[in-house]
């Protein structure tokens, strides 16, 4: 089972009207880091949650291979394969621009995609275009990935064959 995970929203929350929590330890890791700044948002404890779902954790975000020098130290995780995003952009639409893209790299395979920009459209749209199982969990930005999200996630993981 495949896992793509977004980081800004799911993993550094932000827009909330509160102070967020800081956790101050691995700064010195990632200090060369451009985004090291907002790194200091994500619990290093979301690794070790992430790990135990079992998953295969592909990072699906901007970031790129950042996300394997600044973020994967931080949360204790190997180096993650990367979502390489095509270059051309399309047009604004209903549809998310990784949508696409996620759905082409699963070639297939169940996966959960974790973001916190996901919409109805790019439900229905992995429905049509999807042969696997798929499971698009959006996760509110402004308190990133919470007991709430890490109980749907397990609940459905538990409703899968196999």
């Amino acid at each position: 089972m495949l896992l793509f995970l977004d980081v800004d929203g799911p993993l550094i929350p932000f827009g909330a009207d509160r102070a967020y929590p800081v956790y101050g330890h691995g700064v010195a890791a990632v200090r060369d880091c451009a985004e090291s700044v907002l790194l200091n948002r994500v619990d290093p404890a979301l690794g070790r949650r992430l790990a135990a779902l079992g998953c295969e954790l592909v990072w699906a975000t901007t970031w790129m291979e950042d996300a394997n020098d600044c973020l994967a130290p931080w949360l204790g995780l190997p180096p993650l394969p990367v979502v390489q995003w095509p270059d051309e952009d399309e047009p604004p639409g209903l549809l998310h621009w990784k949508t696409r893209p996620l759905v082409a790299w699963a070639a297939g395979r169940p996966f959960i995609w974790v973001d916190d920009e996901i919409t109805e459209a790019d439900r229905a749209w992995v429905a049509v275009h999807h042969r696997g199982p798929a499971l698009l969990h959006r996760v509110d930005h402004r308190h990133g990935l919470a007991e709430a999200d890490f109980t749907a996630l397990r609940a459905w993981l538990a409703s899968q064959p196999g």
